[in-house]
């Protein structure tokens, strides 16, 4: 496993959307407004719920994010599309915390759960990865995670078998 940092601030995360934190050619977050978190409060490669690594990150809600002027005008909520697509960006940086080689891409979900909203009076939202699966073999870098995401403290998405892989084209 390479030696990278426990937790990221949101600097480390935008040198990550510049390749600069795992390198050219590898793992890489969206630059903003997608990329879809303020910081990494906790990473692991064998923490979790399976023991198979985790990932912990939050992103401060405020009136002025962009998508709230545009998704339902005059009823603003943050599409449950970005709240997954979190989750998959925190998947994939997690294999390149690993050290594995690759750019990242989501695969699929097996199941997405929205039981709540996030509306712009909320303040925060937390993302919880728990890896279920993660193979690094000759032909596939693959990680599959359960996932979980909170607006002040209330649970509002659940996601069963996230798949994200790494590919060297």
């Amino acid at each position: 496993m390479a030696e990278y940092p426990n937790s990221f601030d949101k600097q480390a995360l935008l040198a990550c959307a510049r390749g600069e934190l795992f390198g050219p050619g590898n793992a890489q977050l969206p630059e903003p407004p997608m990329l879809m978190m303020d910081r990494i409060t906790e990473i692991s490669g064998d923490g979790g719920l399976h023991g198979k690594g985790h990932v912990v990150a939050e992103f401060d809600i405020h009136p002025d994010l962009w998508f709230f002027a545009c998704h339902f005008p005059g009823n603003p909520i943050m599409p449950g599309c970005l709240g997954l697509d979190g989750l998959w960006q925190l998947t994939g940086f997690n294999l390149g915390w690993r050290g594995w080689q690759g750019r990242g891409y989501a695969l699929g979900v097996g199941e997405v759960k929205l039981t709540g909203m996030v509306r712009p009076d909320r303040k925060l939202l937390r993302y919880y990865v728990d890896f279920t699966k993660a193979i690094e073999t000759r032909r596939l870098t693959m990680g599959v995670a359960d996932g979980r995401v909170e607006a002040d403290g209330e649970v509002i998405y659940l996601v069963k078998d996230m798949k994200v892989a790494l590919s060297a084209s």
